[in-house]
């Protein structure tokens, strides 16, 4: 009876171990199937999710390099931000419950001026913490790029050149373009001024500058320029956006668990509703 007691045990315990290894392959498995597919989304789209594990919080790091691309395709030799991929992506970040905010990094040298306006106004009107933080540069139509986060970053040696709306081609109708072109540029410069510090008229001026560009209207700022005209927020890197997007996450967790408690606090003291027998 003993040995057998015994032989049943041993065959118990090798089962045990059978389904252990098995469910340590299947996590294995899970594992490397998310990081294929985090792998994959960084070379096709320039997009990953920052876990923090010891808050429990994912940020979405979106990045806006190359060009922009609009309505026409760009040469496969162009690096390119496609606008068709960055629009869902940030309608899926909005509704997603995982994603706690959006980093955004940004190295572009401009492009379609429609692209750029939808993809920062898509970002601009997120309701999780946003931040951007600009690398390299962020000329053109990346101005308003830059500044359509709720908080904005900027390396030293960053550039941001600011210039009228250009065109190629032939113009038929000089004065209905040219009305057309302000109206245009009314609509970025009003993007700016409204989502950063510099006002209307000092925005203009450095788009309309003569005397800092060789061969073309408008101004270049290097880092700290950008700031100090009232564009970028603060000049930082990438430990100072990822710490300040923490800090507004933080925030904003806090605000909705205390909006949560007055409103349970307002329910329990709410006036009851008395019936008087006559």
């Amino acid at each position: 009876m003993k040995n057998n007691e015994n032989d049943n045990n041993e065959s118990e315990t090798e089962e045990d171990v059978d389904e252990r290894n098995k469910n340590n392959a299947e996590k294995e498995k899970i594992k490397k199937e998310k990081e294929d597919l985090r792998n994959k989304q960084i070379v096709d789209f320039g997009q990953t999710v920052l876990e923090n594990k010891e808050k429990k919080r994912k940020i979405h790091l979106l990045s806006i390099i190359g060009e922009i691309e609009g309505h026409e395709c760009l040469p496969e030799h162009n690096k390119t931000t496609k606008y068709e991929h960055v629009l869902p992506q940030l309608a899926a970040i909005e509704d997603s419950n995982e994603i706690s905010g959006l980093l955004v990094i940004i190295n572009t040298v401009g492009g379609d001026v429609e692209a750029g306006l939808a993809i920062a106004e898509m970002i601009a009107s997120l309701s999780k913490p946003t931040v951007t933080l600009v690398l390299g540069g962020s000329h053109s139509i990346g101005v308003p790029l830059a500044v359509s986060s709720d908080y904005s970053f900027i390396v030293p040696s960053a550039t941001m050149i600011i210039h009228p709306v250009r065109m190629n081609g032939t113009v038929i109708g000089v004065t209905q373009t040219f009305e057309y072109f302000e109206k245009i540029q009314d609509r970025i410069i009003s993007f700016v001024v409204y989502h950063s510090h510099i006002s209307y008229e000092d925005m203009k001026n450095l788009m309309l500058d003569t005397r800092k560009l060789a061969k073309d209207v408008g101004s270049i700022l290097v880092g700290k320029e950008a700031v100090d005209k009232g564009i970028i927020d603060e000049l930082g890197g990438i430990k100072e956006a990822l710490t300040k997007i923490n800090k507004m996450i933080d925030e904003k967790e806090a605000k909705e668990a205390k909006e949560a408690k007055d409103k349970d606090v307002n329910k329990d003291i709410s006036p009851k509703k008395v019936k008087l027998v006559l």
